[in-house]
Formats: C-alpha cells, structure tokens, sequence
C-alpha cells in the first residue's frame, strides 16, 4: 500500500494541473488509507517526528497542517492524519451546493513553483458536508473548516450564509475558518471591510459553540486594511487569523501567470510572511496566527515561525514536492529547534521581532 501511493499517488499530486489528476490523487489516498496495513505503511515511510505545540486551547503533534482546498470534501481525512499532519482544514463549504466556475480553472507552473486557481468555492454545500461529517471517523488531530459565501447569496445576506454552514457543521469540527479573501467569488473582499466582517464574526460565533473560529485574509490589502480588520476581529474574541490567502499580484505576465484567479506558491512566500510579521508586531505576538503562502521547505517554515506564526499551512508544496514534504518541514523544524537551543515551537514564535 505504502510503495503504491508513493508510486501512484504522488506523482499525480504534483499533476494538480488537472482537476483529474487531483480527484485521482484523493481516490489513491483514499483507497490507501482505508485498511490498517495501508495506514500503517503511510505512517512507516511519511510520518514525521512529534514536534508537540499547543495553541488556542488545542493540542497539535506538529505545527504543520493541510491548508483549505486541497481536500474540500473531506474524503481522505485518515489518510492526511497517517502521513503525519499536525491539523487539517477542509473546505471552503458555502451554506448552497455550488459547481464552480467553467474549466479549466486550475492551472500549475513548475518554473514559477505556483498554482493559479479559479475555482469558485466548488462544494457540496453545508447540508451534505454536515451529513458526510456526521458518518465519518473524526481524525486524531484537530480539524477546521473553511467557511466560504454561496454566490447566490447577496452580500448583505453573507452573515446569515456563514452562520448556517457553521450551524450544521458545529458539532463534527474543532474550529472554523471564515474565508473572505478568495478571489474567485464576485465581491467577497468587500466583506473585510470592518463592518461586514463584524457582522459575519457576530453570526458565526452564535452557532460556533466556543469553538475557535479564525479569519482568513488576503494578502493584497493595504498595511492599514489588515490591522483594522486584525483589531475588528480580535475585538470580537476571534481566536487567530489565517495569514494569507492567494494573490491576484503576479511577478510577471507569462504563462499561467495570463490566467485569472488566485495565485499561491513560492512567488507568494515573501508577502504572506511580511503580512504575518505585520500582524504579529501590531498584536505583539499575543494572538495566534496561522502562516500560509510559499511554504516549500523547513526553512520557509521557519521563517514564518520566526516572525510570528505559532502554526503554518502547506498546499503547493504537496503538489510539487508529494507527500514527503510534510516529514522534511517538521524533521527540519526539530533540528532548528534543537540547533537554536529550544525546547518547543511555543519558543521559537516571534523570535525574530525579539531578535
């Protein structure tokens, strides 16, 4: 089981080019993970060291996780939970099944190590994820859901749309993530603007049952946008933020780069972590935040570490890189823990603004 992802399964994931290859990918993860030898197998060739932290009241055996999207449906929990994530989110769910925008609508350069994506909050929608979670095994690790606005839904109405996906979905998940920094669904970065992110955090905390619930942000604001809606959401108890969403900047005009939608990957890494760094001084390092954006080694990782994220996320990286990734980020993150002295990635967070 465990040679037959690796010769199956990982290259197809570094095939993210093609929404087959990512459907066969999850089936071949899927399918592994199913048995106990095959889930036994993932964890002998792919599961790292435990690199234990604890954040916003919970407990991860590492600070790695899947970021959003790559598993919206949640069909191969087990399997993300063998090869040895710290958490996993899935999603983006809307509170109304929804197709997507037209294929293609995803698209991948190896020269520029990034992903261009226009997929439009693709899902099954809240009723059938609540359900499906309902009959699945709760992974080991703490799970969050990406919480997106249906496109039929007026901006006005979003509040109401988030509210009820999280509503359902309360009881099967250990914390939400409230995305209005996608570029792919018409006008949903206006909802960042303070009031309306007000009202949508106010909703949601209403059914969330004190479960975390996080912000998702873009990282194509200004300075001053992000620490307004740091202070709105932080404000209303929020429990961290994720930092950042995709770009619609692009380093050049050339290939995928032509194509509309979000762009993530390493031409990303740069201004996820000054975003994060940003967030991290205006709070002093006193609320938690979520680094995501260009991750592809443990030095990356570290960076984001460094300069304030006390968790990060991997997307990209599992497609150009496969599954090993995720032991080399987290094996790499224990050897810098022990080159710099420290006992724990609590340690580590920030440790550049103290430098």
């Amino acid at each position: 089981m465990g040679l037959g992802y690796s010769l199956l399964v990982r290259p197809m994931l570094a095939l993210m080019d093609s929404e087959k290859a990512h459907s066969r990918a999850l089936l071949g993860l899927r399918f592994t993970s199913f048995t106990f030898l095959g889930r036994w197998m993932l964890r002998v060739i792919y599961r790292p060291r435990n690199v234990f932290s604890k954040c916003m009241g919970l407990d991860f055996p590492n600070p790695l996780g899947l970021a959003a999207g790559m598993d919206k449906k949640a069909e191969a929990m087990p399997g993300w939970e063998n090869l040895g994530f710290g958490f996993i989110e899935v999603g983006g769910i809307t509170e109304h099944e929804q197709s997507g925008n037209p294929k293609p609508r995803m698209f991948r350069s190896g020269k520029h190590g990034a992903l261009v994506n226009r997929m439009g909050f693709n899902n099954p929608g809240s009723q059938l994820m609540s359900s499906h979670l309902s009959k699945s095994s709760k992974p080991g690790v703490p799970l969050f859901l990406n919480v997106g606005k249906s496109k039929i839904t007026a901006l006005e109405d979003a509040h109401l749309d988030y509210a009820k996906t999280v509503e359902r979905c309360q009881e099967y998940v250990d914390g939400f993530v409230i995305n209005v920094s996608s570029p792919n669904t018409p006008n949903l970065r206006e909802l960042q603007k303070d009031e309306d992110l007000a009202r949508i955090i106010e909703a949601v905390q209403q059914h969330s049952g004190n479960k975390p619930v996080l912000i998702k942000i873009a990282p194509d604001l200004e300075d001053m946008q992000i620490r307004s809606i740091v202070d709105t959401a932080r404000g209303l108890g929020c429990a961290g933020i994720v930092a950042t969403n995709t770009t619609i900047e692009r380093p050049e005009e050339e290939g995928i780069m032509l194509e509309t939608g979000g762009l993530s990957g390493r031409p990303l890494r740069q201004r996820s972590t000054q975003v994060i760094r940003l967030i991290a001084d205006h709070t002093d390092g006193n609320w938690p935040i979520i680094g995501v954006g260009g991750i592809s080694n443990a030095d990356d990782a570290w960076e984001k570490i460094i300069n304030g994220a006390s968790l990060i996320q991997i997307y990209s990286a599992m497609v150009f890189q496969g599954a090993s990734a995720i032991k080399s980020i987290v094996n790499g993150l224990d050897k810098k823990l022990k080159s710099h002295g420290i006992s724990n990635i609590e340690d580590a967070v920030g440790l550049a603004r103290r430098a």
